[in-house]
């Protein structure tokens, strides 16, 4: 079982990060996009346009993500539905999204969502920092590690 970082790339501010990281690791990196997106030329960073259909991206990643893969994402349904399917998931800003989490994450933003849509005047996310950026590259660090311990402790798998 191989690792793999999925990138939620439209709005990502940590990209450039994550491709660093991976290289340093030698892991591969799959960024999802709905149109075009400009990545390095490296044979290990994967360039994906999954249309502009509404969600599109999200399906991609959601239907490939799984238990040993790593989605980097700050969208709640999609990070709900990665770390249903087994995933390691992380908030550009360093916030691991985990089974204990989500739910209240998920109800949280549908409650805001609502609100607004009421006319409520609910101020926007916290603008993007430079600790947000220090804090995502630790947390990728401890959950690249903590995954490598534990595919280099997990039983070999029997033959048929």
């Amino acid at each position: 079982m191989s690792t793999r970082i999925y990138i939620d790339a439209d709005a990502c501010p940590v990209k450039d990060e994550i491709y660093r990281v991976a290289a340093r690791f030698g892991l591969p990196v799959s960024v999802v996009a709905g149109q075009f997106i400009r990545v390095p030329a490296d044979p290990s960073i994967e360039r994906i346009a999954a249309g502009s259909g509404m969600d599109a991206a999200d399906d991609w990643i959601a239907e490939r993500a799984g238990k040993g893969d790593i989605v980097v994402t700050s969208d709640v349904p999609l990070a709900s539905r990665c770390v249903k399917a087994g995933a390691d998931v992380i908030a550009p800003n360093g916030k691991p999204f985990s089974e204990a989490s989500i739910g209240m994450t998920l109800a949280v933003r549908n409650l805001m969502t609502d609100l607004r849509s009421s006319g409520e005047v609910t101020g926007g996310p916290k603008s993007f920092a430079p600790r947000d950026r220090s804090a995502f590259l630790s947390a990728l660090d401890q959950t690249i590690r903590r995954i490598q311990r534990a595919q280099a402790t997990a039983p070999a798998p029997k033959p048929d």
